[in-house]
């Protein structure tokens, strides 16, 4: 598979009552805007359950515009102190959602059954034969049942533990990847 098939593969993805990327002015040579910066196609893989909610890309579209990630927010605080461990830039790796829609809410809870069909649909056009880390229960659980090896990790906004515990136990996960 290449990655301009996942590309086409999520623009062509869509259910009722979640926006698109297209919707929101976020279609571009990228299958995750997060990919702008870290979007390294031989890099390492974290997968995590969504991009953004439709009202935050709202909200904050310069700075979404200009590297495709809220750099304040604890998801990537953490993988800024990841990278850190590591010795890498957001340039080294390669990060996505599960599921490749916008969330209409903050926090929004996605059912099983969309996440499954939007990796069935999207995301496994993007593995390009590498092992995944799995950033929470949810990117887990679709990778699983799609018995996609994988290692597993804390999701970096994960309500438990500190910022440098997940760091911690994220840079152990992309190690044994």
């Amino acid at each position: 598979m290449t990655y301009a098939r996942a590309i086409a593969a999520r623009r062509a993805f869509a259910l009722p009552g979640y926006p698109t990327l297209a919707d929101e002015g976020f279609d571009g040579d990228y299958v995750s805007p997060i990919q702008m910066t870290s979007g390294n196609l031989d890099g390492p893989m974290l997968i995590s359950k969504d991009w953004l909610d439709a009202p935050s890309v709202r909200k904050h579209r310069p700075e979404l515009q200009q590297q495709g990630y809220l750099a304040t927010n604890p998801y990537n605080r953490v993988i800024d102190m990841v990278l850190r461990l590591l010795g890498l830039v957001r340039a080294d790796i390669y990060i996505t959602p599960i599921f490749h829609l916008l969330t209409p809410q903050r926090s929004s809870t996605i059912p099983p059954a969309h996440a499954r069909a939007s990796f069935e649909a999207v995301g496994r056009h993007e593995l390009l034969g590498r092992r995944p880390v799995a950033l929470g229960h949810d990117a887990a659980r679709v990778l699983r049942h799609f018995d996609v090896a994988h290692v597993s990790a804390p999701h970096p906004s994960a309500r438990t533990g500190t910022f440098a515990a997940k760091a911690e136990q994220i840079a152990t996960a992309m190690k044994a990847a």
